[in-house]
């Protein structure tokens, strides 16, 4: 449960950004051609529901969470109504090289070879941590604390990859490496671990902290490999759009406010597009 502190924050944030977003409303046509767009007047983003605080379901059923508001703001500054479409992390960018999406908002970490694939602005820094269940009581110092561990991530990203690297880095170490078991999302593995099925579970440093604050699971290890996060478009006029959108929202406050209030790092400088022919 989220506190009063954090509570207070979160509505004078969102306060903040329906101001700046009223000052616009005058004049709303969409910025964005239609032919850019998988919906005329619509801006639709995928995500992955399952790293509160970042993005979930609450209790009504609803999304919530920074990546919500923050994409719930561009939307708004371009003019567009939000629409999200849930779905696992895998499916992701096969799906926006299909078009089923325009707008890829579930933190994808940004790395060279995704930004050949797609249009990708880097706006977030962020690193994974190492959850235990609260009854471990095992002293971690080190990564080479969590060898032989049976360790759960979500598949087919970034953590699942650096797990990987974690892995063969324990093995060259002459250790016996992870027992690492893949899932579809980070609710199934948290739940496993929950069961006991897992020793660990990899998620990303905001997930792990908030968790640990609600005395679900405990943070063994956190900033393994930190990387920025981005969200990624396979349009070059979109992404040009969000990236000049971001700038505002930084130049107004808005930006910074938001992500205070959920004591995240942004990234340094401008919000740059890093995609084919960049």
């Amino acid at each position: 449960m989220f506190s009063k502190f954090m509570t207070r924050g979160l509505m004078a944030s969102a306060m903040l950004l329906s101001a700046v977003a009223a000052a616009t409303a005058q004049d709303c046509t969409p910025k964005i051609a239609e032919s850019e767009l998988i919906e005329p007047g619509k801006l639709v983003m995928s995500t992955n529901p399952t790293l509160p605080p970042l993005q979930y379901v609450d209790s009504k059923g609803d999304l919530k969470g920074m990546r919500i508001t923050l994409g719930n703001e561009i939307a708004k500054r371009l003019c567009l109504e939000p629409e999200y479409v849930r779905i696992e992390f895998s499916a992701m960018i096969p799906g926006l090289q299909s078009g089923r999406w325009d707008l890829i908002n579930t933190g994808i970490f940004y790395a060279e070879e995704r930004a050949e694939l797609m249009q990708m602005i880097p706006y977030e820094n962020q690193a994974i941590s190492i959850s235990v269940a609260p009854d471990n009581h095992k002293e971690f110092k080190t990564k080479e604390d969590l060898d032989g561990m049976t360790i759960g991530v979500e598949i087919g990203g970034f953590e699942e990859s650096k797990t990987r690297v974690l892995d063969e880095k324990l093995k060259d170490e002459g250790l016996d490496g992870l027992d690492i078991r893949t899932f579809d999302n980070f609710a199934m593995a948290y739940q496993a671990l929950r069961a006991g099925q897992l020793e660990g579970v990899v998620s990303i440093d905001a997930v792990a902290e908030e968790y640990d604050k609600r005395g679900d699971f405990n943070v063994a290890i956190s900033g393994l490999y930190p990387a920025s996060v981005a969200v990624a478009m396979k349009s070059p006029a979109l992404a040009d759009a969000v990236a000049k959108t971001l700038d505002e929202m930084k130049a107004d406050g808005s930006l910074s406010a938001l992500f205070e209030e959920y004591g995240l790092p942004m990234v340094e400088g401008d919000y740059t597009v890093h995609g084919p022919n960049r």
